[in-house]
């Protein structure tokens, strides 16, 4: 029988099992012991704002965290609150996020996110999936982000990194991110959903990386069932 694989992508034969998870989990987390969050989580810890958390989020998609951070910082000098940042002209908003993926996109996401909270909730964030994504251009991954970090609550968050390592160690068998949230809110133990999001993105961005794992590196190597696996 051949690996079962999606693009370049081979998964284990066997499925994992949640306790080996919760093992493998555990020794990432030891790894990520001392180590910089994410860029989402250092302004969760610094500015403790659910705005912010959110703003941060956005800016986030498919950028990396360093280009990430000196983006927030610059649009957040400018405007704190969705009444500031609507009042920053367009060009401006999108000089100070600039070179994030899609700026110009995600300018146009902020300007109607903020709007959209004016109108409906007095300017503060939602603290309701639901509510998170009837925002412009807020989508799972986003929405549950904020509830984890901004409100502290329950949620899974499920980026590319949780989607394609939980693939290649095998505990899901999911062609989308969207999917492999469903099936880790089945499947999940419930201590590991808040904390899964930040624990791969880091490992996913540093060791167990997309087209060049870091496998001599990895605290797992020895017991990784990934078939793809560098000696």
């Amino acid at each position: 029988m051949s690996e079962p694989k999606r693009g370049n992508w081979k998964r284990p034969l066997r499925a994992m099992t949640a306790r080996e998870l919760g093992s493998f989990l555990g020794a990432v987390a030891r790894w990520k012991e001392g180590r910089e969050e994410p860029v989402v989580g250092r302004v969760k810890e610094s500015i403790q704002d659910p705005f912010a958390v959110l703003v941060a989020t956005i800016l986030s998609l498919r950028t990396r965290d360093a280009v990430t951070s000196r983006a927030f910082d610059r649009l957040w000098e400018l405007a704190k609150t969705p009444a500031g940042l609507l009042s920053i002209p367009a060009e401006e908003l999108e000089r100070a996020i600039r070179p994030v993926g899609f700026y110009k996109t995600k300018a146009r996401s902020l300007r109607a996110i903020c709007a959209r909270l004016l109108e409906h909730w007095d300017g503060r964030v939602p603290d309701g999936l639901e509510d998170l994504l009837s925002l412009p251009g807020v989508g799972r991954k986003t929405a549950n982000l904020v509830l984890i970090e901004g409100f502290g609550k329950e949620g899974v968050c499920v980026d590319t990194h949780v989607h394609r390592i939980l693939n290649w160690w095998g505990f899901v068998r999911t062609s989308s991110p969207d999917e492999t949230e469903q099936e880790l809110r089945r499947i999940l133990p419930k201590r590991w959903w808040m904390p899964i999001n930040s624990l791969l993105v880091s490992f996913g961005q540093e060791v167990c990386r997309p087209s060049a794992p870091r496998c001599p590196e990895c605290p797992l190597a020895k017991r990784c069932p990934y078939p793809g696996k560098r000696a």
